[in-house]
């Protein structure tokens, strides 16, 4: 866990990676559960007995919005900010989704601060470049720009 002091330190490790997540599993109970929760029920999620006859790898797969949904437990692990009041959730840019994510899977997040900017009042704009790997596969699930707000 990397703990940054101040603004000041955050801006400074522009360009840094400041960490890499613990691995976290990626169960079916999950995907079965963020299938319900989003309405987004299709057989390559959910239907284990079908997925195994006709999907590539012979097992469901996760959402892709699931592996993103994951971003705020890796980062959050990885790093913190001194003397903050709260951070916002500001958006994304360059969504990608390079591999599927088997059910049973293990992901984790490498996280590095790729811009950061001070905006008022009294907050910070940090682009955090993130790279959700599969245990074991040479491409990562996703990969993604996400932008935060943090504010003292």
């Amino acid at each position: 866990m990397r703990i940054f002091g101040d603004f000041s330190e955050l801006k400074a490790a522009v360009g840094t990676e400041i960490g890499v997540s613990d691995w976290v599993e990626v169960s079916q109970d999950r995907i079965n559960e963020f299938a319900q929760a989003t309405c987004d029920e299709q057989w390559i999620h959910v239907d284990q007995e079908r997925a195994a006859k006709e999907a590539p790898g012979g097992k469901t797969i996760a959402h892709g919005l699931l592996s993103l949904s994951l971003a705020p437990l890796f980062i959050r692990s990885v790093m913190g900010l001194k003397g903050l009041r709260n951070t916002l959730n500001y958006g994304a840019d360059r969504i990608r989704y390079l591999a599927p994510v088997p059910a049973g899977s293990r992901l984790r997040g490498r996280i590095t601060v790729a811009e950061a900017e001070e905006v008022p009042p009294d907050g910070l704009r940090v682009n955090y470049h993130l790279v959700i790997e599969i245990e074991g596969s040479k491409k990562p699930a996703c990969v993604a720009e996400l932008i935060a707000l943090h504010y003292r």
